[in-house]
């Protein structure tokens, strides 16, 4: 009964206080005053005092509405601001790095993901942009080298000429990356001179290229089908070699090949085996930090290689399906072994073979930091266990090597993508 009057009481206050003006305040609260049962509401809350106060925090919920209320309109304001100079900068940056794409030559976006690793070459900031660029004129020099060995042994004066023009090109062009490098560090330089500035150098740099491999094709022509290595100067999603040729069914294997990486952290994939439903049937593969690993259905072994000091060397891994036996050799010696990697899973037909990068799904879904980074050549593969003794020649260079039975080195039997380079192989004679 007394709760009952208690609640009344309050109803009635709120109704005095507000009256018929009442306006919308905002958050309200109702203060309760304890009151004879016969007496005037409202006239008893004003004589009990408390009026004042409530009006004062009336006033005061009042003034922080309004204050809100314009707090609000501000943010708005600044939020139209924003998304307007977004959306400029969102067109002028598709303008800028429209033609890069192009000429990048993927465009390949992994299924199922948001991430698109195509920046590998990236437009920003311009000083790393022009760094990848020093990387390429790098690569393009060390080929101008293979050249002239080439020319040393023939004596063609066309070629020792076209190799001088291109020499002097790649000399004028490490002169503007150096000097657009300085002007960056000095804080000159604005963002359309860093257009105009890397369209000229990528302009060169296409044509240079063009010019090395008219060059590359006709030493080609003159040297044995399995004398040749594959070069990836780059950590990206789309530049690797294709083996025109499947696997067979396999119940053992040998897989060797030289090589040659100063990547880190981690050289990459060096090849990549999918078959429809599992992308990791095969794959060798050294990812940041972690230790090199032979993936077989996706069961992993880790492997003693140490190789990333960009020097040459000679690796093998060796496999049986009878309880998952594998070893795995370097420079001819062996290093490790083990057991139970897959054991009874023979390695199945089908698929697809891709070195330089790891795959996500048959063929594709490449992710640049799995990549290679390096020189690769030699990649051979057996359907049987090679005994010490013939992975010993391997790694000699020896007249006695066999080439693999399966898949066997040859230039006729790789495809190229996306810049990866081909020329002449270097490691044997260098052991020779």
């Amino acid at each position: 009964m007394l709760a009952g009057r208690a609640a009344r009481t309050c109803a009635l206050l709120a109704l005095c206080l507000l009256g018929s003006g009442a306006q919308d305040f905002g958050p309200t609260r109702f203060i309760c005053t304890s009151v004879p049962v016969d007496a005037d509401m409202c006239a008893a809350s004003v004589a009990a005092g408390g009026a004042e106060e409530l009006r004062s925090n009336v006033l005061q919920l009042r003034e922080t509405v309004l204050q809100q209320k314009e707090t609000i309109l501000s943010q708005k304001e600044t939020i139209r601001e924003l998304t307007t100079k977004l959306g400029r900068c969102e067109s002028q940056s598709t303008l800028d790095s429209g033609p890069g794409e192009a000429r990048s030559g993927g465009g390949r976006k992994q299924p199922g993901s948001g991430k698109n690793t195509m920046g590998d070459l990236s437009r920003t900031p311009a000083a790393e942009t022009l760094s990848q660029l020093g990387q390429t004129l790098q690569s393009l020099k060390t080929r101008l080298e293979n050249l002239e060995q080439y020319s040393r042994l023939n004596s063609s004066s066309q070629t020792n000429s076209l190799k001088d023009l291109l020499q002097s090109k790649i000399d004028d062009l490490e002169r503007q990356v150096l000097s657009r490098v300085n002007t960056l560090e000095e804080g000159k330089g604005g963002p359309k001179n860093d257009t105009e500035e890397r369209a000229k150098i990528e302009s060169a740099l296409t044509s240079l290229h063009q010019r090395i491999s008219e060059l590359e094709k006709g030493q080609k022509d003159n040297r044995p089908g399995d004398k040749f290595q594959l070069t990836f100067p780059l950590r990206t999603n789309y530049m690797y070699a294709k083996v025109k040729k499947s696997l067979p069914e396999m119940y053992a294997f040998t897989v060797c090949m030289w090589l040659k990486s100063s990547a880190a952290p981690g050289v990459g994939t060096p090849f990549s085996y999918a078959v429809p439903g599992q992308a990791n049937e095969l794959v060798l593969i050294e990812w940041g930090n972690n230790p090199m690993e032979i993936l077989i259905n996706d069961k992993v072994a880790k492997l003693p290689f140490v190789i990333n000091d960009g020097k040459w060397h000679h690796i093998c891994v060796t496999w049986t399906t009878r309880d998952g036996v594998w070893e795995a050799y370097q420079d001819g010696t062996q290093g490790g072994n083990g057991e139970n990697l897959a054991p009874y899973h023979p390695i199945k037909p089908q698929g697809v073979l891709v070195l330089g990068q790891e795959q996500d799904t048959l063929g594709g879904g490449f992710d640049a930091t799995q990549a290679f980074v390096g020189e690769l050549a030699h990649f051979n593969i057996w359907d049987r266990k090679l005994t010490p003794g013939e992975v010993y020649n391997l790694a000699t260079c020896s007249s006695k090597a066999l080439s693999g039975n399966v898949i066997a080195w040859a230039e006729s039997q790789i495809e190229i993508f996306g810049g990866a380079t081909k020329w002449t192989f270097e490691a044997c004679r260098q052991i020779n």
